[in-house]
């Protein structure tokens, strides 16, 4: 069984930051991707960043230039540091890994930011 751990969600104000973690373990595999998704509510659950064993990144438009992505393979580790965050990054956000076996989510930790 695989777990994934999520922490650094919560409550910012507009034009700060967080940094979001996330570990796999438990039985998982050689990684081939690992990323953030989140859900606002009443909207379907969205690409935030990507970040594939191969070296590519991938993010979403309205988070490029302040949202950065990396990863700890050592540590089976991924992070996420937002920054000059909007209101309109409030949501729930997931961690996502795949391995050669399958996709796995965290639980999701809220991210809410008032203006």
């Amino acid at each position: 069984q695989v777990q994934l751990v999520e922490s650094g969600g919560g409550l910012v104000q507009a034009g700060g930051s967080l940094r979001l973690s996330c570990a796999a373990s438990g039985s998982i595999g050689s990684i081939n991707a690992m990323g953030w998704y989140r859900q606002a509510p009443g909207k379907q659950r969205e690409l935030v960043a990507a970040s594939t064993s191969g070296g590519g990144i991938n993010y979403a438009d309205s988070v490029k230039g302040r949202f950065t992505i990396s990863r700890d393979n050592a540590k089976n580790t991924v992070y996420l540091q937002m920054n000059s965050l909007k209101s309109e990054d409030t949501a729930v956000y997931y961690c996502n890994v795949a391995d050669g076996r399958g996709w796995y989510w965290g639980q999701g930790t809220q991210v809410t930011v008032s203006s």
